[in-house]
């Protein structure tokens, strides 16, 4: 059962130098709030001694819970762990670098009070490199393409939502996951707002140019049939093309006894294999998600918790609330 109050949900790989001062930082704005919350750290098979920050910060801080995977899934699968573990009626997800201050986490939920489901934070100025923001860029227009709403140009990972729209993906359990593709299922009422985004006080974005284009061609391939009308289209293209090189083709030998020579058949040859060969790249990303979800490998797998009552293994894989007391 849900109560009224805010959990925070943070995502954790390889922050031990920023992870204490985000929780300070939290419970400073939070408390101010007035509302009961808590914060979920959950570890995503960090290579550093994260976990163990983590344990102290829930020995504590009696707000604080943790969860430690099994290994490294990946930042929306980590994410999808911890909402089904928030206990309250809202879910606001920060990442864990600091990069979006906790203290504008009041302009979200003031916008959430509006009558929204679901606000992100967008940033005044992106702290980013070039390729960055054109990997970014790349993956909003994916996502507009998937969720088909405008707003989709404005999400972050700082975002704010009712906990209630988690039911319209109880049952997911694929291993690719978009969480805002996820929240799109549920509801369609998004706003954003304007927030401050900093530099990092430490380390390098975990996110890289290759990553974030593999991430929007998960989307574009994992939640929508886009690529798929996509060769749909190409391949009349290049029908209604290769019926024009035909037509051609017979004129020119009516009038002039003959056609092009190899060159021109060459390229016409490299252009249809190349159609053709896209197309079949295409069908064979579907099949390997069809593959995969067949397989039902887990979007998660919790190695242990960590709350007030302990630490405690878990035999849980993925479900919508602790079976350890935490």
């Amino acid at each position: 059962m849900q109560s009224d109050g805010i959990s925070v949900v943070v995502p954790v790989y390889n922050s031990r130098e920023t992870l204490k001062d985000l929780v300070i930082r939290l419970e400073s704005v939070l408390g101010a709030w007035g509302n009961a919350f808590e914060v979920i750290l959950i570890n995503d098979g960090s290579k550093d001694n994260s976990w163990q920050v983590i344990e102290e910060l829930v020995d504590g801080h009696k707000f604080v819970r943790g969860l430690n995977l099994m290994r490294n899934y990946g930042q929306h699968n980590t994410l999808l762990a911890g909402i089904r573990e928030a206990r309250h009626a809202t879910i606001v997800t920060i990442d864990d670098d600091l990069q979006h201050p906790p203290e504008e986490i009041p302009k979200l939920l003031e916008e959430l009070n509006k009558g929204h489901d679901v606000v992100y934070g967008a940033p005044q100025a992106v702290q980013h490199g070039l390729c960055r923001r054109l990997s970014s860029q790349i993956t909003r227009i994916a996502l507009k393409s998937v969720m088909g709403v405008e707003i989709a140009r404005k999400v972050s990972a700082f975002r704010a939502f009712r906990t209630q729209i988690r039911e319209g993906f109880a049952l997911y359990d694929g291993p690719f996951v978009s969480i805002d593709v996820l929240l799109g299922w549920s509801t369609k009422r998004f706003a954003s707002v304007s927030v401050r985004h900093e530099q990092r006080p430490s380390g390098e974005s975990n996110y890289t140019f290759s990553k974030l284009v593999s991430h929007a061609l998960d989307m574009m391939t994992g939640f929508s049939t886009i690529p798929l009308r996509l060769a749909s289209v190409m391949g009349f293209v290049f029908s209604f093309f290769g019926l024009g090189i035909l037509i051609y083709v017979f004129i020119s030998y009516l009038i002039r006894g003959s056609v092009p020579g190899f060159p021109f058949l060459a390229s016409i040859i490299a252009m249809f294999a190349g159609a053709q060969l896209f197309a079949l790249g295409v069908i064979g990303e579907y099949l390997a998600r069809i593959h995969f979800r067949t397989m039902r490998r887990p979007s998660y797998s919790i190695r242990s918790t960590a709350c007030k009552t302990g630490i405690r293994e878990s035999n849980d894989t993925q479900s919508g609330e602790s079976q350890d007391g935490c």
